[in-house]
């Protein structure tokens, strides 16, 4: 049976790269980015693909927005079978000792960040099917801290604190829901955001190159498949090793 999944932030990086892999798997994609050009080029290369695959541009910060992707998603009675809480921002955040940290920068990182996610289940909430998945992604720097980032590091954080309650209230629907925390993945934000991104952090891992997007596709493949219809409320670090040398 095909699924219904709704990726935000979907226009590039990460959430492009899950897009790829559902289309690949047969399911209808709801390509969700607040830039609307780039959620269609990738909804566009899918369905050139033999996909099946639907462009929606959305400001997760606005709630009239995400009840028009919940409307868009769940079009003619569609029940929606996984939500995937990607969108974010991250190249664009000024690193800044705490202390200097902008306070309206602060703000648009929480709103973004950590307000999306919320906001976003809240809108899809009516539409999820009853043994449907909800995915946040995460940070590994929640676990190592990351110094001058205390805007971004705490709303990742929020994430995960958001993801054990949303599994709390959810769960007797049967959805579950979990966290992703991947480490730096090589994607066209990261390349311009850290010099030498190639290498950044590699030494410090038990495997010892580069992230990639498709090394994050497959942990949120298992947390959306039947496989993981018991796991719920979890957070999983995907960094290979990285925190823990």
């Amino acid at each position: 049976m095909t699924r219904t999944v709704v990726i935000t932030g979907a226009g590039g990086g990460l959430g492009a790269a899950f897009a790829r892999a559902f289309a690949a798997a047969g399911d209808r994609v709801v390509v969700a980015d607040i830039d609307g050009d780039a959620a269609a080029r990738v909804a566009a290369s899918l369905t050139d693909a033999g996909g099946q695959a639907l462009a929606v541009r959305v400001d997760v910060t606005d709630r009239a927005s995400t009840d028009a992707l919940a409307s868009a998603a769940a079009e003619g009675g569609a029940s929606v079978d996984v939500l995937i809480n990607n969108a974010a921002i991250y190249a664009a955040v000024t690193r800044s000792p705490f202390e200097e940290i902008d306070e309206g920068e602060w703000d648009r990182v929480m709103a973004v960040n950590l307000k999306g996610p919320w906001q976003v289940a809240r809108a899809l909430s009516p539409h999820l099917a009853d043994d449907g998945r909800v995915i946040n992604i995460s940070s590994a720097t929640v676990y190592s801290g990351s110094a001058q980032w205390a805007h971004y590091v705490a709303s990742k954080a929020g994430v995960i604190g958001l993801t054990r309650v949303l599994a709390k209230e959810l769960g007797a629907r049967g959805i579950t829901v979990n966290a992703v925390a991947p480490g730096f993945t090589l994607t066209e934000a990261s390349h311009g955001l850290i010099e030498n991104a190639e290498t950044y952090g590699v030494d410090r891992g038990s495997i010892r190159r580069p992230i990639d997007p498709d090394d994050i596709v497959g942990t949120v493949q298992y947390l959306a498949s039947p496989a993981a219809a018991f796991v719920t409320g979890q957070t999983v670090v995907v960094d290979g090793g990285r925190q823990f040398i």
